[in-house]
């Protein structure tokens, strides 16, 4: 077994603590990772608070992980010793449904996703995250990372940039067409970026004004304020396609009215209460309330071959563990600009 020192949070209540475990020994399809950067995500806090109810503990949170790859197995291919590599949400599934076999493990029909952290593996364990030294992966499940772009960067794409990637490629996003983007937070600002690179004319809906320089940075071409009654009136049916990125509750129906006839508003937010919207808006030009998950591996490994070819990287502030409780507070207050990582290298040393 692999000796690891890293950091859990051990119920609901607590903050990240020293927590020292073992990983497995690599098997012949298994990497070896040592774990160099790893992205902090709003859903690293959801989990350990057990906000969405599935917590179990001593819980060691993240999938944004970028590391070096340090032994591998018989029969593994993908990536050599010396490698960077990349782990994202998941490190498994049944991989012979029907969903799976098309790449969309995410969706796995049996249910048999296995998520990087707070997940029950096969033998009955539980996983553990991309919050300490080391991970063992089955190299099926392994991404290997673009050498030209800065990997603590990268490390964010893991789930932030795919989790928008994937919508905006699945509903066709391009040139010619009008792309909202509500939130500009660790998932709102890829999704500028990507939709700008995409071609398409790109909004912004902030209630915040001096967000306005910043989203036209990063990709927007035109922002538009909510905060004042009937903002959304002079905007009505000129939206192809809308992703909703906001996690807390909001009312979702003045979005609806900006739609085209047959545009999508498509969330991938998950606000913790159910999402109100009337029928009316729906059947008022055959309109599509949708939501999206992470991508495959397929097109995970896709979308960083993409950045790599445009220069595509997350927006990041560097932090570590001496500092995770005032990280974790300034997600929650949405006070960073636009993703914590931790720096993993300080464990080592």
């Amino acid at each position: 077994m692999i000796k690891t020192h890293g950091y859990a949070v051990q119920s609901a209540t607590s903050v990240p603590a020293p927590f020292d475990y073992e990983q497995r020994e690599p098997g012949p399809n298994d990497v070896h990772i040592a774990i160099d950067f790893c992205g902090v995500c709003h859903s690293d806090i959801h989990q350990a608070h057990n906000d969405w109810g599935n917590g179990n503990y001593p819980m060691v949170p993240g999938h944004e992980i970028i590391g070096t790859v340090k032994r591998v197995g018989a029969n593994v291919t993908k990536v050599k010793v010396g490698d960077l590599a990349g782990v994202g949400c998941m490190i498994d599934s049944c991989r012979v449904c029907a969903s799976c076999k098309d790449g969309e493990e995410q969706y796995c029909d049996r249910h048999a996703t296995i998520m990087t952290y707070n997940s029950r593996k096969k033998d009955g364990s539980y996983t553990y995250g991309g919050y300490g030294e080391n991970i063992v992966v089955d190299e099926a499940f392994v991404l290997t990372v673009p050498h030209n772009l800065n990997p603590a960067a990268v490390a964010p794409l893991l789930c932030a940039g795919i989790t928008t990637y994937s919508p905006l490629k699945h509903w066709h996003v391009g040139a010619g067409q009008r792309v909202g983007v509500i939130g500009l937070g660790g998932l709102g600002h890829m999704a500028l970026k990507f939709s700008h690179a995409f071609g398409a004319n790109t909004v912004q809906f902030t209630r915040s004004p001096s967000k306005i320089e910043d989203a036209k940075r990063l990709g927007a071409d035109e922002v538009i304020l909510t905060k004042e009654p009937n903002w959304h009136t002079p905007h009505a049916g000129s939206f192809n396609f809308i992703l909703d990125c906001v996690s807390a509750d909001h009312d979702i129906t003045p979005y609806m009215s900006l739609l085209k006839r047959d545009g999508t508003l498509c969330t991938v937010g998950i606000p913790p209460s159910p999402i109100a919207v009337s029928a009316f808006p729906l059947v008022d030009g055959r309109k599509s309330l949708s939501g999206s998950n992470i991508g495959g591996i397929k097109e995970t490994q896709e979308m960083l071959d993409y950045c790599s070819a445009h220069h595509i990287v997350s927006d990041i502030e560097m932090t570590s563990f001496d500092k995770i409780e005032e990280a974790w507070e300034r997600v929650i207050k949405s006070d960073v600009k636009y993703r914590f990582v931790l720096d993993l290298k300080t464990l080592r040393s």
